[in-house]
């Protein structure tokens, strides 16, 4: 009998496939097919697949990477594709994005990025569209490196910018704003694609003895704070038991600011309007002074649980599945009140690097009507002379200074400013709110404002 490969000789053998490569293309597969998060999948992909530690290496380098350029690389493949790029099966676009990152970033030798990129190709959509896959890589080869490709592409200084640093040209401008100018702005977007710190939080342990169990360092911010240079925390003996945590240092000052603001009258009970999935509320309940009653509420059920999660057996708490804009509880309840609020996540891009591709403007009027509606809400929650601290995950000017200020024009509203009560965190006041950044700080872009309702 002749077997298929002709002329009665075995088809040739193909080489297995590459473990980190097809690791990192199932992250960019679930990224663009199911809105996954990448720093969700990654870990979940690697745990399941056992790789050894210089696999899971490149492939977390891979899939983070590739995601981050990918409006670079899509630029470079719309000009050797002869079709519009979105008329591609996705398959085969993310295996191009995966190929071309390797030659244009890593500058992984062609033979063996345009191979491996093949194999993966013919395994996952087919023999046909492998050929595709090996003309566009051979040319993207041929093109040189990034300088070579950026120089290639032109673009007035905006549009170099934009692709240099691999974010939108809305983001370039957003950023442009929110610093005040040109000074900053391209170590800001060049912080944004540096892999970050991995923090943890001290919550029910000397933070001295997580350092030395995690093998990190004291963090400069926060007196919780431990940073680690990477790992997996979640290994930790203090982590699985509940002591301590994963939560960026940025974070953790959000929720040390509404415990530091200044109070007039009782202290009592506090309220984390937008919980999930509980860190902030988790820190809140190891600082808060004895006898305070701590409320966290979230609108997602699903969210409400990871809450319960994250205090677990935490007394004077309790966890609500609830819209802060029709409370159970209510009016003025509450004598401090953190509005952690929806936002465009735009301050994580370190560590969801696709989001700056997802995201559009478009996404940001609704996200502030949602804002706008939940700090009132909030406000109507707080008791007069009591404080609410506003925090976003965005330095985004809309979803922060434009929204506070909204608030702020009120006749019963006290700006309370932030940067006095952390002299020990530099260049964190964006007028009377605050802002981290991840090039000043090493955190996440932090906006932090805090409120005082005057009656």
């Amino acid at each position: 009998m002749t077997r298929r490969g002709g002329r009665g000789r075995p088809p040739a053998r193909r080489r297995p496939l590459d473990g980190a490569r097809l690791t990192a293309y199932d992250v960019l597969d679930g990224v663009s097919s199911r809105d996954a998060y990448a720093n969700l999948l990654l870990p979940q992909l690697l745990r399941e697949r056992d790789l050894d530690p210089r696999d899971a290496g490149f492939a977390t380098q891979l899939a983070y990477g590739a995601l981050r350029a990918q409006g670079t690389l899509d630029a470079v493949l719309a000009t050797l594709v002869d079709r519009p790029l979105g008329e591609l099966d996705p398959r085969v676009l993310d295996l191009l994005r995966l190929g071309a990152y390797q030659l244009i970033d890593l500058r992984v030798p062609s033979h063996a990025a345009v191979d491996t990129t093949v194999d993966l190709t013919r395994a996952i959509v087919g023999t046909g569209a492998s050929g595709l896959v090996n003309a566009v890589l051979r040319k993207v080869a041929a093109g040189g490196d990034r300088a070579a490709w950026l120089a290639a592409l032109g673009g007035d200084a905006e549009q170099r910018l934009a692709l240099a640093t691999d974010h939108p040209r809305w983001i370039v401008d957003a950023w442009r704003d929110a610093l005040g100018g040109d000074d900053e702005l391209e170590p800001a977007l060049l912080a944004d694609d540096a892999a970050p710190e991995v923090h943890l939080v001290a919550r029910r342990i000397p933070r001295e003895e997580l350092a030395a169990e995690a093998t990190g360092e004291p963090g400069p911010w926060s007196p919780f704070a431990v940073r680690l240079p990477g790992g997996d925390p979640g290994r930790l003996p203090s982590v699985r038991a509940g002591r301590a945590a994963v939560q960026d240092e940025g974070s953790q000052l959000a929720a040390l600011l509404l415990a530091r603001a200044p109070l007039e009258g009782p202290d009592a009970a506090w309220l984390d309007m937008c919980a999930g999935p509980g860190g902030k509320a988790g820190l809140l309940a190891a600082v808060r002074p004895e006898g305070v009653r701590l409320t966290a509420a979230d609108r997602a059920p699903h969210r409400a649980d990871l809450v319960r999660s994250a205090l677990g057996d935490e007394r004077d708490v309790e966890v609500l599945a609830a819209d802060g804009r029709e409370p159970p509880w209510a009016p003025a309840s509450f004598d401090r009140v953190l509005l952690d609020a929806p936002c465009t996540g735009l301050g994580a891009l370190r560590r969801r690097p696709e989001v700056r591709w997802r995201r559009t403007p478009e996404d940001v009027p609704p996200l502030v009507e949602l804002q706008t509606e939940l700090l009132a809400a909030a406000l109507a929650s707080v008791r007069p002379g009591g404080v609410l601290a506003y925090v976003t995950c965005s330095p985004h000017t809309e979803e922060t200074v434009a929204v506070v200020d909204t608030a702020a024009a009120r006749d019963d509203v006290e700006v309370l400013p932030v940067a006095p009560l952390f002299p020990e965190v530099p260049g964190i006041a964006r007028g009377d709110y605050a802002q981290l950044w991840p090039h000043r700080h090493g955190t996440d872009a932090m906006f932090m404002a805090l409120l005082r309702r005057t009656r």
